[in-house]
């Protein structure tokens, strides 16, 4: 197979991918079977596929693991409720009480959520664990590419909280707060003294 026919049958896998991706991306769903994944070598793949015929063989079916849904309540930092009335707790992170007492950069942690997520469509992640102690989705909250809840962590409104088995992003998590902490961001600058 030529170099030009596997990059034009490359093209159409792709657009094809990002056709399927955008058609789900507005519906609340919580699988999506199957996402492809180009895979990260791409000089392996023009050596391995000269003589094949279909360009299937360049991507990998991988399940979703996420559930797309709009924001309608933000109840702090951490917690937030999406339609259909559930609460997701933020998985991994930690932020500063409102209710009962409101502590110390409570108040701007919860605004920083609101501006963030409020009214937007969501992308919800779990890792193992179904829901909290308490009954709330626990889940990594993805928007625009951003993982919200690193994003609470890296700016200061939030310190780390995870507990095992739910530990996917504990090492970024764990930098973001370090990074926070040295540069005497949000709750690190205020609430320390």
């Amino acid at each position: 197979m030529s170099r030009k026919k596997l990059f034009f049958l490359l093209g159409i896998a792709l657009t094809l991918v990002g056709y399927i991706f955008s058609y789900f991306q507005n519906k609340q769903i919580s699988q999506i079977s199957p996402i492809f994944q180009v895979s990260p070598n791409p000089s392996k793949i023009l050596s391995e596929v000269e003589g094949q015929t279909s360009p299937i063989s360049l991507i990998t079916p991988i399940p979703s693991v996420f559930t797309i849904a709009k924001v309608t309540r933000v109840y702090d930092g951490d917690t937030i409720q999406i339609e259909g009335g559930q609460k997701v707790r933020y998985a991994g992170i930690d932020t500063p009480e409102v209710y009962p007492t409101v502590l110390c950069y409570s108040e701007e942690a919860k605004a920083e959520n609101e501006k963030l997520v409020l009214g937007q469509t969501v992308e919800l992640e779990k890792d193992i664990s179904e829901t909290d102690k308490y009954g709330r989705l626990l889940r990594y909250v993805h928007l625009g590419g951003v993982l919200v809840n690193d994003e609470m962590l890296r700016e200061g409104f939030a310190s780390v909280s995870t507990y095992p088995p739910d530990v996917k992003y504990q090492k970024m998590f764990l930098e973001s707060e370090k990074y926070a902490r040295e540069n005497d961001l949000g709750l690190w600058k205020n609430c320390n003294k």
